[in-house]
């Protein structure tokens, strides 16, 4: 078989958007599809076929990635897209939908013959842009070689964590990995609020701790997003963020365990979004430790 494959992607936003562009860098055919349009058409510049409507998106496809909102989403778009599909279809499951939507998922995917692979990524919109993601991937070995074109064309490495995609555990490997990046950013933007209410100069912060084991690049990196006003174009927005702690929590929830930090992160995320800070970097969740974005 080529490695040349005809490529559907199903949501076209921060991370859809760089994987269909890096899918036809690598010489697949690719059509997209988003829900609004208007966010895929950019696309076509790069020889991308935009498509009307899920159905017509996945025609002639060899694989179907779905990066969307959450598992609702995928559930709704794939049920459009999925008649239309042929027996033996791969498709590339990227979304982070939590561990309970992928039973329903992998459900669908029986039904209509697909091929299911669980494979959310690790990476924001640079590393997204430049086919540098880091692939968590769950999938039956023997059909490895036909989506290998597709997860070598977005991501720099794959990590296989099963065979059994209904399972999900590269989507609960996905969860572990994000509580630790929302307890970062999270803890990021109080450390600069208390600063601000302190009167502290965040620099003497960061002196404090250089080199030490308390220092850390994501810090310096979301930090300065903050202290820079360079929320937007967003790596990874607050909406999704919250969408993201939420799942964390409720996973916590149902195995017994208690994630204060996730649970806390998600009702800040969202009070964020309240604030109008939806659609910018999760950095932005700094603000809602003020009742106003502060003047400074």
């Amino acid at each position: 078989m080529s490695d040349k494959r005809t490529v559907s992607v199903l949501g076209t936003g921060i991370m859809g958007a760089a994987m269909a562009r890096n899918l036809a860098r690598a010489g697949h055919a690719v059509r997209a599809w988003n829900r609004s349009r208007d966010k895929a058409e950019p696309l076509a510049a790069d020889g991308i076929h935009v498509a009307d409507s899920p159905a017509e998106a996945v025609e002639g496809a060899d694989a179907v990635l779905t990066m969307l909102y959450d598992g609702e989403a995928v559930l709704e778009v794939m049920r459009r897209a999925a008649p239309a599909l042929r027996p033996g279809t791969v498709w590339v499951q990227s979304t982070t939908t939590g561990v309970e939507a992928i039973g329903t998922l992998a459900d669908l995917a029986r039904e209509h013959g697909l091929v299911l692979f669980d494979a959310p990524v690790l990476g924001t919109r640079q590393p997204a842009e430049a086919g540098q993601l880091l692939v968590l991937a769950a999938g039956p070995e023997e059909h490895r070689a036909a989506v290998a074109p597709v997860l070598d064309a977005v991501g720099s490495r794959t990590v296989w964590t099963g065979e059994d995609a209904a399972a999900g555990s590269a989507s609960r490997l996905k969860l572990v990995a994000n509580s630790w990046v929302i307890a970062a950013t999270t803890a990021t933007g109080e450390a600069l609020a208390l600063a601000e209410a302190l009167g502290v100069d965040p620099r003497g912060f960061f002196d404090a701790i250089a080199g030490g084991p308390l220092d850390m690049g994501y810090l310096h990196a979301k930090a300065d997003l903050i202290l820079q006003g360079r929320l937007t174009p967003a790596s990874f927005a607050v909406k999704t963020a919250a969408k993201d702690a939420r799942l964390i929590a409720e996973a916590g929830e149902r195995y017994g365990v208690r994630l204060d930090v996730a649970a806390a992160s998600a009702d800040r995320f969202a009070r964020a979004e309240a604030q109008g800070h939806g659609e910018e970097d999760m950095a932005a969740a700094y603000f809602a430790s003020f009742d106003e974005r502060p003047s400074s």
